[in-house]
């Protein structure tokens, strides 16, 4: 999975700027926002949704929706993590509509008081030459585990180990607390260590 990580330094002030100006009407300061962030945002949509199509669409129709209530966007939270929300919500209400139901729901009204959320999820160390074969088919693997997941614990996860956000930033995205950020990442990890288990032991 590609970790495209979050905006560089300085970025956000360049954001505000092109959102002033978008909102003043400038389309080609929009478009600049979304020529920006259109390929980090269409990786996570595609690691949801699994079909490089809808994945377009569904971005494009979060930028839509971002243009639409771009007025809407008083700059309490970063640009990036706004739309990042938007999108993130497109895509789980895309989920739920197609009624792909993935296996383990969770209650993220449960507390936990022993929740690891740096805990490993892929295998990691060397692969002996006679596994090299496997190897291969790992990314398939753990494709197919995170779309197994509900839409609120793929997103969460996709969030922090695609794109790298950090936890204050990806509860703005979800639009939850950062414990309940902890919470779904504790559950999504726990499952995806569940189903890949057979890898941990061979790896």
């Amino acid at each position: 999975m590609i970790n495209s990580g979050p905006p560089p330094a300085g970025a956000e002030n360049e954001d505000i700027d092109l959102v002033r100006r978008s909102q003043a009407g400038d389309s080609r300061a929009f478009d600049a926002l979304v020529t920006k962030y259109r390929n980090r945002l269409y990786a996570m949509v595609f690691q949801m949704v699994r079909n490089e199509q809808d994945a377009w669409d569904l971005t494009q129709d979060g930028f839509f929706k971002a243009w639409k209530s771009l007025d809407k966007f008083r700059g309490q939270s970063s640009f990036y993590t706004w739309i990042y929300r938007i999108v993130t919500n497109v895509s789980i209400d895309w989920i739920r509509k197609r009624q792909l139901r993935p296996e383990g729901e969770f209650d993220d009204s449960v507390a936990r008081t022993d929740i690891d959320p740096t805990a490993d999820v892929t295998p990691k160390g060397g692969v002996s030459p006679e596994r090299a074969l496997e190897r291969h088919e790992l990314p398939d693997r753990i494709d197919a585990a995170i779309a197994k997941l509900t839409p609120e614990h793929r997103a969460v996860i996709l969030l922090k180990e695609i794109d790298g956000l950090q936890y204050h930033e990806i509860a703005e995205v979800v639009g939850c607390s950062i414990g309940t950020v902890m919470s779904r990442l504790f559950y999504a990890r726990r499952k995806l260590q569940t189903l890949l288990k057979d890898l941990h032991e061979k790896f």
